[in-house]
């Protein structure tokens, strides 16, 4: 079985219920998944967990969230080279360049990105379909 690290932020709950959803889909798959929000995460913690799951809105000018989000995941990323993720958020304008970015990046220092899921505002009926197959494939890595 599986470990996954299932770690957000959200300002609005939007992408909380996203990582809720994640987490559904990953423990209906047989792994054990714990939500973490960003405050709760560091590198530390990585060795606990076979997976990843990277959950951050869209801010400002199309940026992952620079007060907690990007700080965390500034200092993880470089500890995950070759680890198994997969990257989740919410968006209210645009088109989510933002999640493009933010996969490229993580391609770039090595990580296995398997998959992205973004919604606009609070996910809809296929964006919540979307995050549990998520939770399923991070689980089944």
């Amino acid at each position: 079985m599986s470990k996954v690290a299932i770690v957000y932020w959200s300002g609005t709950g939007n992408t909380e219920a996203m990582a809720n959803l994640v987490a559904e889909g990953a423990k209906a798959a047989g792994a054990e998944a714990d939500v973490l929000t960003a405050s709760e995460f560091d590198k530390s913690k990585i060795a606990s967990y076979d997976n990843f799951a990277f959950g951050c809105p869209a801010m400002g000018a199309e940026e992952l969230e620079e007060m907690e989000f990007a700080p965390m995941y500034d200092d993880v990323e470089p500890e995950l080279g070759g680890r198994n993720v997969v990257l989740f958020g919410s968006y209210d304008w645009a088109e989510g360049e933002w999640m493009e970015l933010w996969e490229e990046r993580a391609k770039g220092a090595g990580l296995e990105v398997l998959d992205t899921v973004i919604a606009k505002d609070y996910p809809d009926d296929d964006a919540k379909e979307a995050c549990k197959k998520l939770g399923e494939r991070i689980a089944a890595a």
